[in-house]
């Protein structure tokens, strides 16, 4: 079946219907938890006193929105600001060596914000992965990058290393640990990219230029240095047409989910309620998939606005970094489910695509999600709830090959080929439906707590089954159709049909 497989209009009709209807009814009974459950005890460290208009209390459970939209926006609006005031100064006078003076400000960025010493940190290990890359051997960088990775992650590295930042300000722990595990990421997608260049070796200031890029530096998005090398390095900087028009809006549209977002956060604590086990108890079917749908939605929204202030920067400067992240509302396959698209593209260049090749060889491919997730673990940091978010989404993407290619073969090929697309469309749908809500009970592993990832799917496949249960798939079954209908309409707008035939003109014979 492809993706161009249509379905009358009135049945999409009716799958948006059902699901809005669903939304809105889940919307609500997450509102009336939220508002007679704000003067909980268990509440008072995250629901504290909004916006003055609201006359509600707010949440204030997320550290990161806070950091970013709140207690340090000042901060970071005025590093960024100078950044891109430099940058423009630079582009208009000199644009050869705006690489050059794009390292030098994010360079004496870091050494004011976390003094000289966490600055010769960042260089030993920038020197260190630069001297293996000389070497020019694939697997030897991989090790060392790795390593040096662990270091970040086990003590007594830890605590030793952590010693070289000086102050004792609430954000030192989140530019430490941000700082240095991209710097490390950073360097091995230099130290990979060495590797394959026939000619020679890519200077060590190249390098610097790619890590102190202030934009990228503490919070990525990770873009591999084979692009940011060409793309720096571009002397040409004129716009395409309606180029600025575009990060205008985008920038605007940023504001206006952050405002939003803040609003909401007046009105579903769908971070807090979560953590209070006995009152998640209590909270009917319909409040507990909603969390959990919600919260999956939410970290979204907060990736793509983090990374959207982020990109909107680096467009400025000529830049194409990573896309936000896919939608969680758009998934229902385990090979575009991510979170951070910069980190996705780093490791199916390097680690994925490399081992996995074509991924049609089942053996192939497990040994390349199990080294992907491998690395992943490192990245996020061993733990219970990691290892177990890593063993179920591996064992899912494996799966959906597995499943593929049992499907592909003889009788169930002829079976397909024999009904018609939208019957196939049809099929596939109830089989994405249940893969969605795998992806979801799998990641809220990591969002929230093993515990809430429990009470989840036992309310949803035994205490609630059978009526919830069908009831929640058939609106999950609707969402897949939509988003179906999404991808079909993409479709056509990137591979159009061919027209058909024009005529013969009148007095034309066929022959």
């Amino acid at each position: 079946m492809g993706l161009k497989a249509a379905l009358p209009k009135y049945e999409i009709y009716f799958y948006n219907t059902v699901l809005c209807l669903a939304m809105f009814w889940a919307t609500s009974w997450i509102f009336e938890v939220s508002s007679s459950s704000a003067n909980r005890k268990t509440f008072k460290t995250s629901v504290k006193p909004g916006w003055y208009y609201f006359g509600r209390k707010m949440e204030t459970a997320d550290f990161e929105w806070l950091m970013w939209f709140s207690t340090f926006r000042d901060h970071i609006i005025f590093a960024l600001s100078g950044h891109v005031l430099f940058a423009k100064i630079c582009s208009m006078l000199a644009p050869q060596y705006r690489s050059l003076v794009y390292m030098v400000y994010g360079l004496l960025a870091v050494w004011t914000s976390m003094g000289w010493t966490y600055v010769t940190l960042i260089l030993s290990h920038c020197i260190l992965l630069y001297s293996i890359s000389l070497v020019k051997i694939r697997w030897l960088c991989f090790v060392t990058g790795l390593c040096t990775l662990a270091t970040f992650k086990c003590e007594p590295f830890i605590s030793w290393q952590a010693g070289f930042v000086e102050g004792d300000f609430e954000l030192r722990p989140v530019f430490f640990y941000g700082g240095c595990g991209f710097t490390i990421m950073r360097c091995m997608s230099f130290a990979l990219e060495n590797c394959e260049r026939k000619d020679g070796n890519y200077n060590i200031l190249e390098l610097l230029k790619y890590n102190f890029y202030l934009p990228f530096f503490y919070f990525g998005p990770i873009m591999t240095f084979d692009k940011f090398y060409v793309q720096v390095n571009r002397c040409d900087l004129t716009r395409k047409e309606r180029e600025m028009w575009n990060i205008n809006l985008h920038g605007v549209i940023h504001l206006i989910v952050i405002i939003v977002v803040d609003i909401l956060f007046h009105f579903m604590y769908i971070l807090t309620i979560p953590t209070d086990l006995k009152l998640m108890k209590h909270l009917s079917d319909w409040a507990l998939v909603g969390l959990a749908y919600f919260n999956l939605v939410y970290d979204w929204v907060k990736a793509a606005v983090m990374f959207g202030v982020i990109n909107t920067v680096s467009r400025l400067d000529h830049l194409d970094p990573p896309k936000p992240p896919k939608c969680i509302t758009m998934l229902y396959v385990f090979a575009e489910t991510h979170f951070d698209r910069g980190i996705n593209d780093w490791l199916c260049k390097y680690v994925y695509n490399y081992l996995g090749g074509k991924h049609e060889n089942m053996v192939e491919e497990l040994v390349a999600t199990l080294c992907t997730f491998g690395i992943t673990i490192l990245w996020l940091g061993p733990c219970q709830v990691v290892l177990v978010w890593a063993f179920l989404n591996c064992f899912g993407l494996n799966f959906e090959l597995w499943t593929g290619k049992f499907f592909s073969v003889e009788p169930f090929s002829s079976f397909e080929m024999a009904m018609s697309e939208a019957m196939s469309r049809r099929i596939r749908a109830i089989f994405n439906t249940f893969n969605f809500w795998s992806i979801v009970l799998y990641n809220i592993l990591a969002l929230n707590s093993l515990d809430f990832a429990k009470l989840v799917a036992k309310r949803l496949l035994l205490k609630g089954f059978p009526i919830t249960t069908i009831i929640v798939m058939f609106v999950t079954y609707c969402l897949i159709q939509v988003i179906k209908e999404q991808e079909r309409r993409q479709a056509l707008i990137d591979d159009p049909d061919p027209l058909p035939p024009a005529p013969p003109p009148n007095g034309e014979f066929k022959t």
